[in-house]
């Protein structure tokens, strides 16, 4: 349309030395300028198109390159979790066995007839579940 608008006005300047076609003279130059306009203002809206098309794909690369290290750092803590579980149910097992061992006797006592007590094994096992694994 911009090259048409072009032409157009352009042909219809120099229509006048041709007399049977100069009598359309003045609608060739308004169409020609008209069409040079609309065109140029197209080529205006294509172009400002075809940045914003890049600056979207510049943030979808941008996005694509988070994404990716978001993977890695979920990996990582995934990592960190399970290891700390197994820490945790690892812990939990030894001293439930700790528990069963020792503990054990004082619930003979019980059972003959003494006193019930809260033993110091007890309190040991119960302190050290309640401490940070190292």
């Amino acid at each position: 349309m911009l090259l048409a608008g072009l032409v157009l006005t352009t042909v219809a300047f120099f229509i006048k030395r041709i007399p049977i076609v100069n009598q359309y003279r003045m609608p060739a130059q308004v169409l020609g300028i008209a069409l040079l306009v609309v065109g140029v203002y197209w080529r205006g809206g294509y172009a400002i198109e075809m940045e914003w098309r890049e600056r979207v794909a510049e943030v979808e690369a941008r996005v694509a390159a988070a994404e990716a290290q978001s993977r890695e750092a979920n990996t990582k803590i995934v990592t960190k979790v399970v290891t700390k579980t197994q820490v945790i149910k690892t812990r939990g097992e030894d001293i439930i066995k700790y528990v069963d061992k020792e503990i054990v006797k004082y619930d003979e006592k019980f059972a003959k007839g003494g006193v019930c007590e809260i033993p110091p094994e007890f309190i040991k096992a119960h302190n050290s579940a309640a401490e940070q694994p190292k």
